[in-house]
């Protein structure tokens, strides 16, 4: 993996390590886009319903694929701009985020997970996440 230099390393906790590396608001909810939401480009990650700002946005993407969680290609029918696709780094936050989704689902009343994803996640979880993790 990509180390967090050690000038930036708070202990050698694993929670810490974590959070040093995608511990923002913002910066799993940019994976999630990738992996769930079938987004990919700078407009659709605006698009979501957070309403992330642009130079947040610029950063996090920055900072997912300098760490290796995300790569940057260039857009198969506009080569002026770029689409992101998760790295195998980046797959494997997927189990991490299924289970915040479940959880949440338990927790929140309001939730929004969809029935259909906690039924499939409940039932067959590894199934899921196999199928979340095949690259396109």
């Amino acid at each position: 993996g990509v180390p967090v230099p050690a000038s930036t390393r708070r202990s050698d906790c694993p929670i810490s390590f974590a959070l040093d590396l995608f511990g923002d608001r913002w910066t799993l909810l940019v994976v999630r886009d990738l992996a769930f939401k079938g987004k990919n480009s700078f407009s659709d990650f605006l698009a979501s319903d957070e309403g992330i700002a642009r130079n947040i946005l610029a950063d996090r993407l920055a900072s997912l694929e300098a760490a290796g969680f995300v790569e940057k290609q260039s857009h198969p029918d506009d080569g002026r701009r770029s689409i992101y696709a998760l790295t195998e780094r980046g797959l494997g936050l997927i189990p991490v985020l299924v289970e915040m989704i479940l959880w949440s689902a338990r927790e929140d009343p309001d939730t929004g997970a969809e029935a259909e994803f906690v039924r499939e996640a409940t039932e067959d979880r590894e199934g899921l996440i196999r199928r979340l993790q095949q690259r396109p």
